[in-house]
């Protein structure tokens, strides 16, 4: 068969059930899990936490803190939330002070930084598919809805 007979077939055959494919569409987006990394110690990630409660009970809440997140993981985030790892640091923290501020790293040793002090990664991250955002202020997530 020619790919232009291919294309044919497949947009005579989209048409014919467009109404089907777009609920079966429409269901998956619904269906993507929600991820909630927070830490209850927070008044913002609790703040995020509660306002996540009130667009859905279907989602996923990782307490970072007592469950520190992989360099993969915070890579991956990083590329949900479109921001550099300098971005994801509470430059406010006494760590951060203490052992960080005014020094230079690459992104890979920040990633390494922030997975062996997860008090620096900024809270609450809501991922949802492929994006994600800070839910501060807790408004920020009704972007993935």
């Amino acid at each position: 068969m020619l790919f232009s007979e291919l294309e044919a077939n497949i947009n005579k055959l989209f048409q014919e059930n467009s109404r089907e494919i777009s609920l079966i569409l429409r269901a998956q987006k619904l269906i993507i899990m929600i991820t909630i990394y927070h830490n209850p110690r927070c008044r913002k990630s609790r703040a995020g936490l509660e306002h996540l409660k009130e667009k859905t009970q279907d989602f996923e809440v990782v307490d970072y803190i007592k469950n520190p997140i992989s360099y993969d993981t915070i890579k991956d985030l990083l590329v949900k939330l479109n921001k550099k790892p300098q971005d994801m640091i509470r430059t406010q923290e006494a760590i951060y002070k203490q052992n960080f501020k005014g020094k230079n790293f690459a992104d890979e040793e920040w990633i390494k930084i922030m997975e062996e002090n997860p008090k620096l990664i900024k809270r609450p991250i809501v991922v949802r598919g492929n994006k994600a955002v800070w839910g501060d202020p807790a408004e920020e997530i009704d972007s993935l809805f």
